[in-house]
C-alpha cells in the first residue's frame, strides 16, 4: 500500500448520537497508517425538513461521486431516509455480519460466526398496504429475479471466500410463488459454484435451529422481511444490537458492486444523544468492513480485532457493563491499531 494513500468516502451525518459516532469513526480513521477524507453531508430531520430534496441530491452527489459512505442513524418521520437511498441508489443486497465477542454476556454458550444477506427490496416491505372497508386490509409483496439474483452471488460468492456452504431460507412450502422464484433464482445461481455447498431451509425452522445453535451457520441468504427479522435475532444471540454493523451495495451489469454504504445497525438513542455515553462499536465495525470493502483488508481487520480486542479486556461502554465513554473506548481501540510486519 503507498505511503498515506488518500481514501475518498462520502458521510453522511444524521441524529442523536450520529455526531458522536462519526468524531470516533474520524479518531480512529486519523490513527490509521491511511489517509482519509470524509466528505460530509446534513441529513439530519432538521435539514430534510428545510429542503428533503437538497438533502437526498447532496446525498447521491457524494455516494456517485465516491463510491462508497458512512452513513450515521437518522430519524425516521415523514419518509424513511433508509429507504430513500436504498431507492435512488439501488441498493438490492444488505450484508449483517454478526460474531460472538468474548466478554460480551449473552445467553448462547456456543461461538457466532455469522453473515446474513438480505434483498434488500420487495417483500413485504414495498407496499404499506390498503384497507378493504373497515375489517380488512391488504398488501402486495414482491420478490424480483434480478435482487434476488444479486443476494445469491453475493452470499455464494463469501461462502467461497470463507470456504463455507450457503443456506438460503424462506416459506417455500407456503408461499410457493414469491419464495419460490426465490428459491429458484438461488438453485441456478448454485451451478455457478460447484464447490460450495448449498441447502434449504424454511424460515421458522432456521430461527429454531438458530437459537439452539448458531455456530453451526455461516452464510445465511434470505428475502427483505426474513433478513430484518434474522438479523436483529442474531445481534441479540451474540448480546446487543450495539455491535451490528451493515453494509448495503448496488451493481453494475457485471455483477461487480457499484456503490456501498456502511452503517452502524442501531438508532439515534436519542435518551443518551450529546452525553459522550453511547457505544461506537458498530461504527467502528461498520468502517473496519468500509476499509476492507475499499481494498484495505489488512486495516479493515486491524481495526474490526481492535474493537472486539477492547471489550475482550474488559474495556468497555456501559451498554456493556464497563465504566468507558465514547472517547475512553475509542482511546482504548486506537491503542490496539499497531499494524502486523
Amino acid at each position: 500500500m503507498p505511503d498515506r494513500e488518500t481514501l475518498h468516502v462520502a458521510e453522511l451525518h444524521g441524529d442523536g448520537i450520529s455526531a458522536e459516532l462519526s468524531t470516533a469513526v474520524h479518531t480512529v480513521a486519523a490513527a490509521l497508517p491511511l489517509a482519509v477524507e470524509f466528505h460530509p453531508v446534513d441529513l439530519s430531520l432538521e435539514n430534510r425538513r428545510r429542503d428533503a430534496n437538497a438533502s437526498y441530491d447532496a446525498a447521491m452527489a457524494a455516494i456517485e461521486t465516491h463510491r462508497v459512505a458512512m452513513k450515521y442513524p437518522t430519524v425516521t418521520a415523514k419518509e424513511s431516509p433508509n429507504k430513500v437511498l436504498r431507492e435512488r441508489c439501488n441498493f438490492s443486497v444488505i450484508h449483517r455480519p454478526v460474531a460472538s465477542i468474548d466478554g460480551v454476556r449473552t445467553r448462547h454458550q456456543g461461538k457466532v460466526n455469522l453473515h446474513i444477506i438480505r434483498i434488500a427490496v420487495g417483500g413485504t416491505y414495498e407496499d404499506a398496504g390498503r384497507r378493504i372497508g373497515k375489517d380488512a386490509a391488504v398488501s402486495i409483496r414482491v420478490i424480483e429475479r434480478q435482487p434476488a439474483r444479486e443476494a445469491a452471488l453475493f452470499a455464494f460468492r463469501l461462502a467461497q471466500r470463507l470456504q463455507c456452504d450457503v443456506v438460503s431460507s424462506s416459506k417455500y412450502t407456503i408461499q410457493r410463488e414469491t419464495d419460490g422464484l426465490f428459491e429458484e433464482v438461488v438453485l441456478d445461481v448454485k451451478k455457478q459454484f460447484p464447490s460450495v455447498g448449498h441447502k434449504s431451509e424454511l424460515f421458522d425452522a432456521l430461527l429454531y435451529k438458530m437459537l439452539l445453535a448458531s455456530e453451526s451457520y455461516r452464510v445465511v441468504v434470505t428475502p427483505n422481511e426474513y433478513g430484518d427479522f434474522l438479523s436483529d435475532m442474531a445481534c441479540g444471540i451474540v448480546g446487543s444490537i450495539g455491535l451490528g454493523a451493515s453494509a448495503s451495495y448496488s451493481f453494475d451489469e457485471r455483477g461487480e458492486v457499484a456503490l456501498a454504504m456502511f452503517d452502524p445497525a442501531g438508532g439515534t438513542a436519542p435518551d443518551i444523544a450529546g452525553k459522550g455515553v453511547c457505544n461506537p462499536s458498530a461504527a467502528l465495525l461498520a468502517f473496519a468492513m468500509l476499509l476492507t470493502h475499499c481494498g484495505f483488508r489488512g486495516l479493515g481487520t486491524m481495526l474490526d480485532e481492535a474493537v472486539r480486542a477492547a471489550i475482550a479486556a474488559g474495556e468497555r461502554t456501559r451498554d456493556l457493563g464497563g465504566t468507558l465513554d465514547t472517547a475512553q473506548f475509542t482511546a482504548a481501540v486506537c491503542k490496539r491499531l499497531q499494524p502486523t510486519a
